[in-house]
C-alpha cells in the first residue's frame, strides 16, 4: 500500500511554470506505475502524465506535450510534474496516483487502473 501528498500548486500567470510534488511512503513504491490527472472546474478528472515503474517510459495527454515533464526519484519516493508555458485552461487540481497493477503501457491513461490517490493540490493560471 502507499499514501500519496501532493504540494507545489499554487497562482501563477499564464507562461509561467510550476513544479509539482507527489512523496509517498511506502518501502515498495519504486514497484509503481505513476500518474498525473487532473480536474478542472466543471470538468471531469483527466489524464495528464504517466511514468513507469522504472522511468524508462512516460506518456503525455496531447494537450501538455512540449511543456509538462513527469519524472521520478525512487530513492525519495518522489514524482514530480514540472509544468511550463502554463495555461489558463490548465487551471485544475492536480492528483497523483500510483498502483502496481497496471499492465500495458495505454492503460496508464485510465483513471479507474489507479487504486492510490493523493488529496489534490490547485492550480491557477491566470491569464
Amino acid at each position: 500500500q502507499v499514501h500519496l501528498v501532493e504540494s507545489g500548486g499554487g497562482l501563477v500567470q499564464a507562461g509561467g511554470s510550476l513544479r509539482l510534488s507527489c512523496a509517498a511512503s511506502g518501502r515498495t513504491f519504486s514497484s509503481y506505475m505513476l500518474g498525473w490527472f487532473r480536474q478542472g472546474p466543471g470538468k471531469e478528472r483527466e489524464f495528464v502524465a504517466a511514468i513507469t515503474w522504472s522511468g524508462g517510459y512516460t506518456r503525455y495527454a496531447d494537450s501538455v506535450k512540449g511543456r509538462f515533464t513527469i519524472s521520478r526519484d525512487n530513492a525519495k519516493n518522489m514524482v514530480y510534474l514540472q509544468m511550463n508555458t502554463l495555461k489558463p485552461e490548465d487551471t485544475a487540481v492536480y492528483y497523483c496516483a500510483a498502483d502496481r497493477k497496471i499492465a500495458t503501457l495505454d492503460k496508464l491513461e485510465s483513471l479507474d487502473e489507479y487504486d492510490y490517490w493523493g488529496q489534490g493540490t490547485q492550480v491557477t493560471v491566470s491569464s
